[in-house]
């Protein structure tokens, strides 16, 4: 199975591949195409269960979500995604929640959206055998404060600021950083100032490795962001059959004389 350190062993060497899934499906799929980290991301909100944004989703949810992954999982790293206020407000409540994830639901580690507010936090999960994703840049969970999903660090002062925040959460025993929707640019820098490995999601081609939604990966969604390519189209896939299926059924080709048994040696039903 992928271990922090394999992760930590690929900076700069390897690229790291991190894939999100949400059910046992869909992590045995991901999990046999050899990617390295399989995230539960709080996307589970927007992607699988109709909201609008991952505010929604809650500890309960999430751990719902790990558990059905790593159920299937055998090869990858599975990152449980911390869910809004699951953390941040009180370090005992951080814990608590954070170690459920790896104790009951069987996480070999959380993520966390960053800020200066998780530093202390990160510090002491890490000290009680919790490893630690971070999460810098475009942080999801802010979309109320964001009014919308902007890209980050694109003025000097943003950009230092997520640079700084990287190297303390380094500091802190983070064992690899996400920057989300952040300049190439920005991005290759923090990437070359830190020791930890980077995982990109719209920040370009210099980070240590690349992470996407599975449903824009495969061409499931609706829509995806510009920074997302979809690898497939398994939403076309999935329309074509489900309206063969209806065709079949309506017009009696579904089922046929393969597809039942008769049993013999029954006495007439009254």
């Amino acid at each position: 199975m992928t271990s922090v350190r394999d992760l930590q062993a690929k900076a700069g060497t390897e690229p790291i591949t991190m894939l999100t899934a949400y059910d046992a499906p869909t992590a045995a799929i991901v999990d046999d195409a050899g990617v390295d980290v399989i995230l539960v991301g709080d996307s589970v909100a927007n992607a699988a269960l109709g909201y609008e944004t991952t505010v929604p989703v809650d500890v309960d949810v999430m751990a719902h979500h790990v558990g059905a992954v790593t159920r299937a999982t055998e090869e990858a790293m599975v990152v449980a995604d911390m869910p809004f206020l699951s953390y941040g407000a009180d370090e005992a409540t951080g814990i608590e929640n954070a170690g459920r994830m790896l104790q009951q639901e069987d996480a070999d580690a959380v993520k966390l959206e960053c800020g200066p507010h998780t530093v202390d936090l990160t510090r002491r999960l890490v000290e009680l055998g919790i490893p630690v994703m971070a999460h810098l840049g475009l942080t999801p969970q802010h979309v109320n404060q964001y009014g919308g999903y902007p890209r980050q660090g694109t003025d000097q002062e943003s950009a230092e600021r997520i640079l700084e925040l990287a190297r303390e959460h380094e500091d802190a025993g983070a064992f690899s950083l996400v920057l989300e929707h952040v300049p190439s640019n920005v991005a290759a820098e923090v990437t070359d100032a830190i020791d930890i490995p980077t995982i990109g999601i719209g920040a370009g081609p210099d980070c240590d490795g690349q992470v996407l939604v599975f449903h824009d990966a495969v061409g499931m969604s609706e829509w995806s962001p510009s920074f997302a390519k979809q690898f497939g189209d398994v939403k076309g896939e999935m329309e074509s059959a489900v309206s063969d299926y209806v065709e079949a059924v309506e017009s009696e080709s579904f089922p046929a004389e393969e597809h039942s048994h008769e049993q013999a040696d029954l006495d007439e039903l009254y």
